[in-house]
């Protein structure tokens, strides 16, 4: 069964509309095609005057919303089911909350990482609710490391409310992991793509989004802080999260705005929660003309590029 948002409310109405339509036709055996094509037309149209104009806290509801596709979810669509994933930081333990492995993509090795939430409560506690401890950016840096050293390309999926911040996770060096991950992925000789697919929070984003690429999908978020958190500092309270979201600028257009992104990847017209297939194409070919464009310029000038587009990054005087 769909989950609909609050403002999502007239797309159920119309949705309902078009269920209940075919219903009666197929009990009554009477033509109802014209009736469900006007209501079809309709929900076309409401979705996109409804999704042009969201607002940026809107935007943070659809980056969680249950139905939409996980980073699994991804690598299995785009890699035709050849991705096989490894496992373990070779050091404490194997993070469910961060996957990994090879996949072919059109035939051409790729090694996936990605954060991996939860699609039912049972799945959400074994993956942690897509929030790693240092072993998962530990195990996500010794598969860049084994890409590199094959010479494979690295596309990763980032979609977490933060790296976790439980007290076992500090004494076994979150923050050093975190800080490693992004020195090292600087210096990575091959291709490295980062995909945000729904949040994009903190340091939890940052430990496996340095790349050559960083793009975004139109309904997700990237920020320092969530917009509950925020404004549980400024105001004591969770009740200004929605001004919080437009005060942090966490939008994928803010974003490239400021040249914190590189692009951003269209959606559906209702979001990648209702059609899947269609993002899960959008996501492949912009992979694709990613790498074809990061092919021809030679490893040196890539870190060098990569370099000092992080350094470029900020305002000062």
């Amino acid at each position: 069964m769909s989950h609909y948002l609050d403002f999502e409310a007239p797309l159920k109405e119309l949705q309902e509309q078009i269920e209940q339509t075919q219903q009666i036709g197929k009990s009554t055996e009477v033509d109802m095609s014209d009736k469900i094509d006007a209501l079809q037309q309709k929900y076309a149209q409401t979705a996109q005057e409804l999704f042009a104009n969201l607002s940026p806290w809107q935007r943070v509801q659809l980056s969680r919303h249950p139905d939409r596709p996980y980073a699994l979810a991804y690598i299995n669509a785009i890699s035709d089911g050849s991705f096989m994933e490894l496992h373990g930081d070779r050091n404490v333990k194997d993070d469910k909350a961060m996957i990994g492995g090879f996949g072919l993509l059109d035939g051409r090795t790729v090694m996936f990482v990605g954060q991996q939430k939860g699609i039912n409560t049972k799945m959400r506690q074994y993956r942690n609710f897509g929030m790693a401890n240092p072993e998962g950016y530990r195990k996500a840096l010794r598969l860049m490391k084994l890409a590199e050293k094959f010479n494979k390309p690295i596309v990763t999926f980032i979609d977490t409310p933060g790296a976790f911040p439980g007290l076992e996770a500090e004494e076994r060096g979150q923050g050093e992991a975190i800080a490693r991950n992004i020195y090292e992925m600087m210096r990575l000789s091959v291709p490295v793509i980062c995909i945000i697919i729904g949040e994009g929070a903190s340091g939890g984003a940052l430990g496996i989004g340095v790349g050559d690429k960083v793009v975004m999908l139109e309904n997700t978020w990237y920020s320092v802080i969530s917009p509950e958190s925020c404004s549980s500092i400024l105001w004591r309270s969770w009740e200004h999260k929605e001004k919080a979201a437009s005060a942090l600028k966490l939008t994928p257009q803010d974003m490239k705005g400021f040249g914190l992104v590189d692009d951003i990847i269209k959606e559906p017209i209702t979001g990648a929660h209702r059609n899947h297939n269609e993002i899960f194409t959008s996501v492949k070919a912009s992979i694709l003309n990613y790498l074809k464009e990061l092919d021809v310029i030679s490893p040196k000038d890539r870190i060098n590029f990569r370099i000092e587009k992080f350094n470029k990054m900020g305002v000062w005087n």
